[in-house]
């Protein structure tokens, strides 16, 4: 995953990307290695990948409208960006989507409406985050959530390229008045089509890209949940029930599991997530951010933001962070306040 030749920002960004582009490298020598060892091997098993696959056949189900519509309030607007993972891919009911998952959630515990806007792209890499971003700015959204990277990492895309671009979207997005919340690049060593060698390969390429986005969108001022391998287990264990028909994108129930993991993460982001109990979990704690963001690319499910220690963003290692392991509680998990508390009025339909 090269990054030699990227362009970067300039000013303090050009720092910051030089930073997140050397950690995004980190391990490339053996990377490079293992591929020039085994270069037959992995062509032949990443031809063999694409087709056992198959590819898309019809766009997945849009999930735009307001939730909760009957609840007091004015609403809340959200707007989803990424690839096929955001758009939902895979399912075919609009309630099944991580969109319409999230918005049901917020309506549900916010007790107010949630507006909400679908701008991910099935197929889409990094470097097609802008289009997305200056459609939803068009918005003036509360929080968008993102999210994006497995497709450069089977597209190969250079990694400085891709976490610049990221970085640049989150800029825009705060810029802009929005909270944003990532979740990172999802472990593709899960997929069962990938086979060995290549599969190592592939979960490595997607926890260094993991890592080097929870750096740049921390950095921007964003929110980071570590996708990685948190459906890995249960994929593996019962693939029928977590993959969707084409083996690669999740099912219903997956993408209930990662908006279960993003939730509390959004709503933490927007000042409304739950009081924390005293004391810190296993794993909990403040880190540079380089370390704590090699640290949630290992653990799926961990959550980073910025913090300070003594009223200081930075330390000798670089910004500060806090990582944290939080509940996952599904959307269904608290009654509706109103008969159509989780029920989207589609907008531009009867």
């Amino acid at each position: 995953m090269g990054v030699a030749g990227s362009a970067v920002p300039i000013g303090p960004r050009r720092r910051r990307a030089r930073r997140v582009a050397r950690l995004a490298a980190l391990g490339t020598g053996a990377t490079a290695a293992a591929a020039v060892a085994t270069g037959g091997v992995l062509i032949g098993q990443a031809r063999q990948a694409r087709r056992t696959i198959p590819t898309a056949e019809a766009p997945p189900p849009r999930c735009d409208g307001v939730y909760g519509a009957k609840l007091p309030g004015p609403p809340l607007t959200v707007v989803i960006l990424g690839d096929s993972t955001a758009a939902g891919y895979g399912v075919h009911r609009r309630r099944e989507t991580p969109g319409s998952l999230l918005a049901t959630g917020l309506s549900r515990r916010l007790h107010r409406p949630v507006r909400l806007h679908r701008f991910a792209v099935v197929g889409a890499i990094s470097s097609g985050l802008k289009p997305q971003v200056e459609s939803a700015l068009e918005l003036q959204p509360d929080v968008a959530v993102i999210l994006i990277g497995g497709n450069d990492v089977t597209n190969r895309a250079p990694a400085g390229l891709a976490v610049r671009y990221l970085s640049d979207a989150v800029h825009a997005l705060r810029e802009g008045g929005c909270e944003v919340v990532v979740g990172t690049c999802p472990d593709l060593g899960a997929i069962q089509p990938i086979q060995p060698p290549l599969r190592w390969l592939a979960r490595r390429w997607s926890r260094q890209l993991a890592a080097a986005q929870t750096v740049a969108v921390v950095e921007a001022g964003g929110w980071t949940v570590s996708l990685g391998d948190l459906l890995g287990p249960r994929f593996v264990a019962e693939p029928t029930r977590m993959f969707a028909w084409d083996r690669f994108h999740p099912s219903a129930e997956g993408y209930a599991v990662a908006a279960a993991a993003l939730l509390p993460t959004v709503l933490s982001a927007l000042g409304a997530g739950q009081e924390r109990r005293p004391g810190l979990a296993r794993g909990e704690g403040v880190r540079s951010l380089p370390e704590a963001a090699q640290e949630a690319a290992r653990h799926a499910g961990t959550e980073v933001s910025a913090t300070q220690v003594h009223g200081r963003d930075r330390g000798p290692a670089g910004r500060w962070a806090q990582l944290r392991r939080r509940a996952f509680f599904g959307v269904g998990a608290v009654p509706q306040p109103g008969p159509s508390a989780g029920s989207p009025t589609l907008e531009g339909r009867p």
